[in-house]
């Protein structure tokens, strides 16, 4: 049994289920912290979001939205999700409440969908009330879709002019990312009802979608807004080696797969060239992969030594990295919980100044980062 632990932050209630198995100091070069389990027993846990009232909703790739709520996992997932495609990666994936959803309840999900012509990545809006979802309406859907269930991308993000930016991945065919009439492989900027966002780079390139952003990405699986600059950071899976970590810039060709640091899965090169004019080096890249999902950026009270710092986790090597980050270089690069053998989906920077992850597992879990002191 857990026990119920209170906090109090800004006018806003949270309570938070804290197993009794999970206090286990751990060590870090900065600051010592430890993890409560908030909720257990998710079939992969794929995203997070915190709601005004102190609750959170955790989608669940193989196609359920949860809410937790006082502590607790809901037992019943929230209905009316759009109907969706469970298949290898895909799945129900990313959510992200609306600018403004305290007062209207609109939300935005990411999910695979297939349907004759193959799969896809769409993006749905909806209206939460109470336990259901109303008022859906999908608002994007990369397109021409294709079969194979790799690469969907999906992470979303919001700038603060209220566009959203949705990451679609490769779909596993490397040269869709250069091929820009086809909208795999790159980010898509679009207002809150699906429409090209003002700006965008491409408005008025004729064979381009209106809503592409970026290019040359190839499967995007973390994605958030530096807390100062406002800019929008991703970072991406590279094949064997060549993950990378990217500042999202309009127009931007980001080599997806001409330039790569990375190698194929069987061992053979992909490209002789890591850089090429026209096209951005990553800020980071890891080789061998790390296979990164979820990042955030650091911003709350509860460790002043992490302050400004980078969160991301790492799915085949099992761990959460930390990076300081200083005039557009890594400073720092920093292995926490290499111990705790969970391959670490998502990332999330809490209201009440904590880390929160999300474990991807058939029994995934959802932790708190908390201080020891």
């Amino acid at each position: 049994m857990g026990i119920l632990k209170h906090l109090l932050l800004t006018g806003t209630l949270l309570l938070v289920a804290v197993s009794s198995q999970a206090n286990q100091t751990f060590s870090s070069d900065r600051a010592d912290f430890r993890l409560e389990t908030v909720a257990q027993n998710l079939e992969h846990p794929w995203s997070l979001a915190f709601l005004p009232d102190g609750a959170m909703l955790v989608t669940e790739r193989e196609g359920r939205l949860r809410m937790i709520r006082n502590g607790s996992l809901v037992e019943a997932p929230i209905s009316g999700v759009p109907e969706l495609v469970v298949s290898g990666q895909g799945g129900l994936l990313d959510i992200i409440l609306h600018p403004d959803f305290k007062q209207n309840q609109v939300l935005f999900l990411s999910y695979a969908h297939r349907n004759r012509e193959g799969m896809t990545t769409r993006v749905a809006r909806a209206r939460l009330n109470g336990d259901r979802l109303s008022d859906v309406e999908v608002i994007f859907e990369a397109l021409p879709r294709s079969n194979g269930g790799r690469h969907f991308a999906g992470r979303m993000e919001f700038d603060r002019e209220g566009n959203l930016y949705v990451a679609v991945g490769d779909r596993g065919d490397m040269d869709r990312a250069q091929d820009n009439a086809d909208d795999a492989g790159g980010v898509h900027r679009i207002t809150t009802d699906g429409s090209p966002a003002p700006g965008n780079p491409f408005l008025d390139t004729a064979g381009v979608n209106d809503t592409f952003y970026t290019t040359g990405n190839r499967n995007i699986q973390g994605m958030t807004i530096h807390p100062e600059t406002g800019e929008i950071w991703s970072h991406e899976h590279g094949p064997r080696g060549g993950d990378e970590i990217n500042i999202i810039r309009a127009g931007t060709d980001y080599g997806w797969p001409t330039i790569t640091y990375g190698i194929d899965y069987s061992g053979l090169p992909i490209s002789s060239k890591t850089s090429q004019e026209g096209m951005a080096q990553p800020l980071h890249y890891w080789d061998p992969s790390i296979a990164p999902s979820g990042m955030a950026f650091y911003t709350g009270d509860l460790f002043p030594e992490w302050q400004g710092d980078l969160f991301v986790g790492a799915l085949k090597m099992r761990k959460l990295v930390r990076l300081r980050i200083q005039d557009g270089k890594v400073t720092e690069e920093e292995d926490l919980l290499t111990d705790l053998g969970e391959r670490i989906r998502d990332v999330r920077m809490g209201p009440d100044g904590a880390l929160w992850l999300l474990t991807d597992s058939p029994r995934g879990q959802v932790y708190r980062m908390v201080s020891v002191q």
